[in-house]
């Protein structure tokens, strides 16, 4: 019932806003007003981080995998400017620590530390950061001989080498508190999954709770004091819609809307009631109620025709899913076909089971988690990839749609991180989401740049997918 096209304007959605206020990992600044002992212990932190990074790199399996290496906080260090420009300089000038590194390897190599962290088969970020706060912790810090060392240094002192650990472990923490913020928003991610699902089961039980009225309604003109002909007699057709009768004995409905308290009344009475009165006033009413023979085909026939032309155009509706969610009025574009398709599902009997699941398999299941946090891992490394061909066309790169960017980013990644999905189709799916969420000329233009960076990719034999 979610299906990938929902799930991307999802996950291009929530990075829209995820990468506006993201807690971003940066590494400790300088100290304001040094001190020397302030800048002994900056120097010996940078130098610390550097030796993670070169450790990372000495320490591998056999058939060259290097664990450490391929690890979010390690990649994020690298990122940083001034531990890019510490290892350029290190390939020109000796590394501080370079006579110790071999044995610190090792060291970390026969660490149950190390070891455990490798057995890991799905690494979580509090994992990747985890590993080397105790590598840095149990193993660096309490090594005799990095002490020495840094004792040598200029301006040592015993508290400015306890301020450089502290400052390791600043970092640290800054990088899982950023990573935790990537976990609230994959909790945010699945909630919007979940409040799709909630609103497919709305719509299937909106016809119920309509019947459901007009019952009543009848009811009630039974009992008037002055009754009509027509109330003593009403034409029962709308009531005894057999596609109602079969939303209303389906297991998977009742059970749904049972677990989660589901029900449009009493609270929606009034939407309820002027959308009944649409219905009643309308050509598919008229003519549905004198037709001279109905079957189940016909009933279903009219609630489809209901939902495209009453229901799904009712501007008190879309108002009223506005406010029950922020995510719906973009939902029902989907979902509402989802509906349809439902319908045509309980009136072939397709199936065993004519609703739909939340998911067509496991793989779209984890498809937004992926995506979403493919993203993120990579946005640096893929922003470079669009501003080198932004900039080759005499665009400005700070100046672009910030929406554009993080479609973009998106699209890079399920085209790297996603071999099974062709190339053409990723592109033309947020083309599509460029149309609808951003600006007119986005999709021509995300197009062109999209275009560009898959060739590139594919010269360097970055990936081997085809574009069809």
């Amino acid at each position: 019932m979610i299906n990938r096209v929902l799930i991307r304007i999802k996950v291009v959605q929530l990075l829209y806003s995820y990468l506006l206020l993201e807690k971003q990992f940066l590494l400790e600044s300088q100290p304001s007003s040094p001190t020397k002992e302030k800048r002994f212990a900056y120097s010996l932190y940078l130098d610390f981080l550097v030796l993670l990074v070169r450790l990372a790199d000495r320490i591998e399996k056999r058939g060259g995998e290097k664990p450490l290496q391929d690890n979010r906080f390690i990649s994020n260090v690298v990122c940083d400017d001034k531990i890019r420009s510490l290892i350029a300089r290190y390939r020109m000038e000796a590394y501080p620590m370079e006579g110790i590194e071999d044995a610190l390897a090792q060291a970390v190599k026969d660490s149950g530390i190390y070891k455990l962290y490798c057995k890991k088969e799905n690494r979580t970020p509090a994992d990747e950061v985890t590993v080397w706060r105790d590598i840095f912790k149990q193993i660096i810090a309490t090594d005799e001989t990095v002490g020495a060392l840094a004792s040598r240094r200029d301006n040592y002192t015993l508290r400015g080498y306890e301020r450089a650990r502290e400052l390791m472990e600043t970092t640290f923490t800054n990088f899982f508190s950023s990573q935790g913020h990537i976990a609230d928003a994959l909790k945010q991610l699945n909630h919007s999954m979940e409040k799709a699902r909630e609103l497919y089961f709305r719509l299937l039980m909106l016809p119920v709770e309509l019947t459901d009225m007009r019952n009543r309604e009848i009811d009630e003109n039974r009992h008037k004091y002055i009754t009509t002909h027509e109330d003593l007699n009403p034409n029962m057709r709308f009531v005894e819609n057999g596609f109602v009768a079969a939303l209303r004995a389906n297991p998977e409905i009742q059970k749904y809307a049972s677990e989660n308290k589901l029900s449009w009344l009493p609270d929606d009475s009034r939407l309820l009631s002027a959308l009944l009165r649409s219905i009643k006033e309308s050509d598919i009413y008229y003519d549905y109620m004198n037709f001279p023979a109905t079957d189940f085909h016909t009933d279903c026939e009219f609630w489809r025709n209901v939902y495209k032309y009453i229901i799904f155009s009712d501007p008190d509706f879309l108002e009223t899913l506005e406010d029950k969610s922020v995510f719906w009025n973009d939902d029902l574009d989907i979902i509402g076909t989802f509906m349809l398709k439902t319908i045509r599902r309980f009136e072939t009997g397709e199936g065993q089971e004519p609703v739909l699941p939340k998911f067509k398999d496991d793989e779209d299941a984890r498809f937004g988690a992926e995506l979403f946090s493919a993203t993120v891992r990579n946005r640096e490394t893929y922003r470079g990839y669009i501003d080198s061909f932004v900039k080759s066309e005499s665009w400005d790169s700070e100046r672009l749609a910030f929406m554009d960017v993080v479609i973009m980013l998106t699209a890079i990644a399920e085209i790297l991180n996603f071999p099974k999905i062709p190339v053409n189709v990723s592109i033309n799916e947020y083309i599509e989401i460029a149309k609808s969420y951003s600006t007119p000329k986005s999709g021509a233009f995300i197009n062109g740049i999209l275009g560009s960076v898959v060739a590139m990719l594919q010269e360097k034999g970055v990936f081997i997918k085809e574009c069809d």
